[in-house]
């Protein structure tokens, strides 16, 4: 039996279909695969720019903070060395606001406006026992002798000082009435007891010293004793002189 032509060219014909349908699927398939792997890559791209953009954009606001805390800590810096120039004067005004207080103080008590207590001694003159040979004015207290007691007191540091109770003050009178002394204008008879505040010991050392005023005054005929006190008080002038 022979071959039919017309069968045989259908067969060649199907065939070359066939194979031309193979190449047109894996043609395709690598057309598709081709383009998808260039999308990959377009957005794997894409992916690394963005990165790459965000993180320049975090290292310029790192750097920015960085500058940032940089200013504030020399701004800081700034502020504690005021606070310690502050904390300086401070200490500076505030000893010599105390010493200013403590001076006005000082002047107060020797101005007579506050009361003054403390350690001192009291210095008592007396008329000497007339003998009938000489003057008698030469054995009797003059405000010369309580003069020189009262500035040899005020010269070693007397903060206070009164006579029979009579506090001082800067400006005060003495003057001699034959038997009697007048301060400020109230008089008062002999003895005259001379207390003052201050360190005793120092008061008494100046007062004894050799050639001082305690021999002088013995020189002159006056009775004088030194006791040196623990504790003298003396009101303020308003309330002892009143």
């Amino acid at each position: 039996m022979k071959n039919n032509p017309h069968n045989k060219r259908n067969v060649l014909w199907n065939r070359k279909y066939f194979v031309i349908l193979v190449v047109c699927i894996i043609t395709g398939f690598i057309i598709g695969y081709s383009y998808n792997l260039s999308k990959d890559d377009r957005q794997t791209s894409s992916i690394s720019s963005l990165y790459v953009q965000q993180g320049d954009t975090y290292r310029e606001e790192l750097i920015a903070q960085q500058e940032r805390n940089k200013e504030l800590a020399e701004e800081l810096n700034i502020l504690l060395q005021t606070i310690r120039n502050y904390e300086k004067e401070f200490a500076t005004n505030e000893g010599q606001y105390e010493s200013l207080v403590e001076e006005a103080e000082r002047l107060r008590i020797l101005l007579g406006e506050l009361p003054a207590v403390g350690e001192g001694i009291a210095i008592t003159l007396r008329d000497n026992a007339y003998t009938g040979m000489t003057n008698p004015n030469d054995y009797i207290v003059h405000e010369s002798h309580i003069f020189s007691v009262i500035n040899e007191l005020k010269i070693s540091g007397a903060e206070a000082i009164a006579i029979n109770g009579h506090r001082l003050k800067t400006n005060s009178y003495i003057s001699c009435n034959g038997p009697v002394i007048t301060i400020d204008g109230s008089q008062y008879p002999a003895p005259f007891v001379v207390e003052a505040v201050g360190n005793r010991e120092t008061l008494t050392a100046a007062l004894e010293i050799e050639g001082g005023v305690v021999d002088q005054l013995l020189s002159d005929h006056i009775v004088v004793t030194v006791e040196k006190k623990e504790q003298v008080l003396m009101p303020s002038i308003t309330k002892g002189n009143s």
